[in-house]
């Protein structure tokens, strides 16, 4: 099918590479949230408690969905929406990891499958924001003048769905800031044990969601909320299932564990929301 006139359409480099990084984060989340236990041996740090590692399982896995979304989107306009929180996300990971590199499986005494997985992270979070950054250039370079945005118009989701995607951005980002900027502090009100590194680690997915949930609500046009809207739904039946197995270590009926659950559920609303709108046009 022909792109529209009206819209900026998707050059390949950027469709094929998030196809790559939609790869990747599959292979992440696969070892994440179906071996948890298995983070020594075959991830490039070893992830504990197993509920961190299934709750970052689940965000790579989640994700996948973003990116796959935002590759077969026939524009610009609707596959920006994954490809700026991909951005941040790999560009904040990228930092957590320099910063804490001695924890990571670099030394000859890990497993051989945990140092190729290491030296790969390495290499995916050196290359893949230089490379956003620069086929994002190329594409915004493919902008012809007198091309019309399909979302250059105002806000078009329902107000109340807007307020709760700005409220869900605004815990995200203000939280996701406060563990990659005081890990120990803010974990305190995660429900369950985090070290330096998986405070920061999550920290950065909660930046990057956050991120999309306030990119989500600005858009003109229904059809571009759809990556946002179907990451959000994935993201809270892979954290359900997460829960699932792992929930006993969260701390119940505390603050925390009531606030990641609310959370959860306002997020679910608002992609189910979004997605029930997008999908008639």
């Amino acid at each position: 099918m022909s792109t529209p006139p009206e819209v900026t359409p998707l050059i390949p480099p950027m469709r094929w590479l998030l196809y790559i990084a939609a790869f990747l984060v599959f292979l992440a989340g696969l070892v994440l949230f179906v071996f948890p236990l298995r983070t020594e041996e075959w991830f490039a740090w070893t992830v504990n408690p197993p509920m961190t590692a299934v709750f970052l399982g689940a965000a790579y896995w989640s994700s996948a969905g973003l990116e796959v979304t935002g590759a077969r989107s026939a524009n610009w306009d609707s596959a920006r929406l994954a490809v700026w929180p991909v951005f941040v996300f790999t560009t904040l990971t990228l930092g957590v990891t320099l910063l804490h590199l001695d924890r990571f499986h670099l030394s000859p005494d890990t497993a051989p499958t945990a140092q190729v997985a290491t030296w790969a992270w390495l290499a995916i979070y050196a290359i893949v924001p230089v490379a956003m950054l620069v086929i994002s250039w190329m594409q915004i370079r493919s902008w012809r003048p007198a091309t019309k945005s399909i979302t250059a118009g105002r806000p078009v989701l329902p107000p109340a769905l807007r307020l709760l995607l700005m409220g869900i951005a605004a815990v995200l980002l203000l939280y996701g800031v406060a563990l990659l900027a005081v890990p120990i502090p803010a974990a305190t009100w995660w429900p369950w044990p985090l070290s330096e590194l998986t405070a920061r680690a999550i920290g950065a997915w909660l930046v990057g969601l956050g991120w999309a949930a306030a990119q989500g609500q600005l858009s003109g046009d229904l059809r571009t909320v759809r990556p946002v809207a179907l990451t959000s739904v994935a993201f809270v039946i892979l954290q359900v299932l997460a829960l699932l197995r792992y929930g006993d270590a969260l701390t119940w009926p505390s603050a925390p564990a009531i606030g990641f659950v609310t959370v959860l559920l306002a997020i679910g609303v608002a992609g189910g929301w979004a997605l029930a709108l997008s999908r008639g046009r």
